[in-house]
């Protein structure tokens, strides 16, 4: 069983940068593939990156290619996800879950083990 906890959300001015975190517990988080996804309200939970389990392959979506960036700790215990250039249409409540390694679509419905979620929120 894998269990995640996400944190590092908050309210921020457009143009900002905030840094999320996502701490796993479980054998599986070491092996498996982890994402972060996102859902605003009166919206479907919408892919945003995801890592594989050293690092070295990671995927985006478009709306946040180049300015977001997912890494691991060398521990590989906490994924980050680095947030820059926040503008409005990235308030959402992000969350982080796992697939298995071989995982290659990005829909949240591969995806298990979600966290809480924190919520991120960009206004001026």
């Amino acid at each position: 069983q894998v269990q995640l906890v996400e944190s590092g959300g908050g309210l921020v001015h457009p143009g900002d940068s905030l840094r999320l975190s996502c701490a796993g517990a479980g054998r599986a988080f070491y092996t498996d593939l982890v994402g972060w996804f996102r859902q605003a309200p009166g919206n479907e939970r919408e892919f945003v990156a995801r890592i594989n389990w050293d690092g070295t392959s990671t995927m985006y979506a478009d709306s946040v290619k180049g300015r977001f960036t997912i890494s691991r700790d060398k521990v590989g215990n906490t994924v980050y996800l680095q947030m820059n250039r926040l503008n409005a249409e990235d308030t959402a409540v992000y969350y982080c879950a796992t697939a298995p390694y071989y995982t290659t679509s990005p829909m949240a419905d591969h995806y298990a083990n979600w966290g809480q979620g924190t919520q991120v929120t960009v206004s001026s």
